[in-house]
């Protein structure tokens, strides 16, 4: 089980599955995973482990929104 934006779910993978899965534009989003932002050309190779944290923002006309 991991914590996406406060949300508890079941995910194993990576960083990029994880947003495909969630059907977020890799490259309209920062992510960060246990306190730690994920360079863009990590998410293939990231892997997502049970009990991991993942904050996701998107980036919206006018500012941010989570």
């Amino acid at each position: 089980m991991i914590t996406v934006n406060g949300e508890k779910m079941n995910f194993s993978g990576t960083v990029s599955q994880l947003l495909e899965v969630l059907e977020y534009n890799e490259k309209r989003v920062a992510v960060e995973l246990n306190y730690n932002i994920v360079s863009k050309s990590k998410y293939g190779n990231t892997e997502i482990s049970d009990g991991d944290t993942i904050e996701i923002v998107r980036f919206v006309g006018g500012g941010w929104f989570l």
